[in-house]
């Protein structure tokens, strides 16, 4: 099966082309915007897609990366996989950005559970456990500080994530486009489609007081 996969919530705008049944990757795009992802996101799927050789009647699934992160470019992320999917009569998984920054980890350094912790301001922190073979072991969750440490304490884990880089000059997290692929090719195929997982309201609200009254 041939996966495209996408990522819109974070700094970057990234898609790629995976091939599951060989388990390689056939191209991998990514533009550092902040912001105006769903200006950019069609562009860099069509160049993924050249890159790669394919046309787009051969995607077998997209992946989508979910959240949390940010409320603009998750929804964009989104709502793009799932008219993809519609339009081609396929499937679409979603994919968060804490088990793609924990499968990234342990990759790298495997043998250990790990707790991905990112930095999600207002004294918060979006915080996931993970064992030793990429297992989720809870449910992801918005945490004080303290309870980050204890999470890790519980289950032996070593922190990774940009909470544990906040004092650094870029600690942002990145989300390897490769891997959510790689991920996205693993789902099973009665997933559920995707949709944004908010761990908290956004930090943007209205202001109540100069709402105008409805009719």
């Amino acid at each position: 099966m041939i996966v495209l996969s996408i990522d819109t919530a974070g700094v970057d705008c990234s898609a790629a082309v995976f091939d599951g049944k060989a388990g390689k990757v056939l191209s991998a795009v990514s533009d550092e915007i902040g912001k105006g992802h769903a200006e950019r996101l069609m562009a860099l799927i069509d160049e993924a897609l050249a890159k790669a050789g394919m046309d787009l009647d051969r995607i077998g699934r997209v992946a989508v990366v979910i959240g949390p992160g940010s409320f603009t470019g998750i929804r964009v992320g989104v709502a793009t996989a799932r008219g993809l999917a519609l339009a081609l009569g396929i499937g679409s998984v979603g994919v968060t950005t804490l088990e793609v920054l924990a499968r990234v980890h342990l990759k790298q350094n495997p043998g250990r559970p790990v707790v991905v912790a990112m930095d999600a301001k207002r004294g918060e922190v979006y915080a996931q456990a993970f064992g030793a073979d990429g297992a989720p072991l809870g449910e992801p969750a918005a945490l004080a500080p303290e309870d980050v440490d204890a999470l890790a304490a519980r289950h032996a884990a070593v922190l990774t994530g940009s909470w544990m880089r906040r004092d650094q000059e870029d600690p942002r997290d990145r989300f390897d486009i490769a891997m959510v692929a790689r991920i996205g090719a693993e789902k099973p195929d009665d997933a559920e489609r995707p949709k944004p997982l908010y761990l908290r309201g956004p930090d943007a609200k209205p202001q109540i007081g100069f709402a105008l009254a409805r009719a």
